[in-house]
């Protein structure tokens, strides 16, 4: 079963490749299935699941990017890492997260965005890992573009976004998401066209069997 996982910095256009690689390839796309998968193995509610996925749009690596430079990482005003101090500790989310995305692929395969996936399938044997990424001028502009917004508000909502997927891949992998050594393939989709991109990334993986 053939697995990608793709590591995508806002404005990159991974939630439009992700899925047409995937229809490509004839395997699921894997983003929002893994904290319903969460919340269902914890017991807990979505909501609470969603508040601790990096890809959510209020999720732990949000909160994890303001409290990094904190002496304690703080969670809704609570130390993180007191014994009981929340139902779930935050690392108890992310581990969920990482036994969902080993037991999909294995069981299924598919194309998996953001969630550190090139980290948690590194030895993974034929997994694709990809990497899509461009200089911050072209993310605004192309998110600017496509969501209808002025340049000020594109280039917050990027850097809100970069400081907080950082952080969480750092926190819990001590890892830098950008370094190209984790990935087999680069590509900067704000100049590459999308159809071009998904093109790429599939013969990459069909390359892989």
């Amino acid at each position: 079963m053939r697995v990608v996982t793709i590591s995508a910095t806002y404005g990159t256009a991974g939630s439009q490749i992700g899925p047409a690689v995937a229809e490509r390839l004839g395997v699921p796309f894997v983003d929002r299935a893994i904290p319903s998968a969460v919340a269902q193995e914890l017991g807990c509610t979505l909501e609470e699941a969603l508040a601790h996925d990096d890809r959510a749009e209020h999720g732990l690596g949000r909160l994890l990017s303001g409290a990094m430079r904190l002496p304690t990482v703080t969670f809704g005003g609570v130390d993180m890492y007191v014994p009981g101090a929340m139902p779930h500790a935050p690392e108890e989310f992310v581990r969920a997260a990482e036994r969902m995305l080993k037991d999909m692929a294995d069981e299924q395969g598919g194309v998996f965005l953001g969630r550190a996936g090139a980290a948690v399938l590194a030895d993974r044997p034929g997994a694709l890992h990809v990497r899509l990424d461009a200089p911050v001028k072209r993310r605004i502009r192309q998110t600017a573009t496509l969501s209808g917004i002025g340049e000020r508000e594109a280039r917050k909502i990027i850097e809100d976004n970069d400081r907080a997927r950082v952080a969480y891949v750092r926190h819990f992998y001590r890892i830098d998401p950008a370094d190209p050594c984790q990935y087999h393939l680069v590509v900067d989709s704000t100049t590459i066209p999308v159809p071009t991109c998904v093109e790429l990334i599939v013969t990459a993986a069909e390359a892989l069997d």
